[in-house]
């Protein structure tokens, strides 16, 4: 699981989805206007970043929106720190 990880944190893309995403939940919309991407580009950076389990979605309606997933990220920092010491 952690090689998936650090092949998805490899992008400068998909890094900068994340600090978005740490800020706020966002939708591919809101998402799109801090990139010179196309939005076939941010969705498929979206998928990577599902697929690898750091962002969860959720539709409320018409919209998607993208969160961290903490728990993630968390057992990820856990593991690093325990490699290190």
């Amino acid at each position: 699981m952690m090689d998936i990880i650090f092949k998805t944190l490899a992008d400068k893309n998909r890094r900068r989805i994340i600090q978005l995403l740490k800020q706020k939940e966002m939708t591919v919309s809101e998402l799109l206007t801090h990139f010179d991407i196309t939005q076939a580009s941010l969705s498929h950076h979206l998928d990577i970043l599902k697929r690898s389990n750091l962002v969860i979605d959720e539709r409320r309606g018409q919209f998607v929106f993208y969160t961290l997933n903490q728990s993630v990220f968390e057992e990820t920092v856990n593991l690093i720190l325990n490699l290190l010491v």
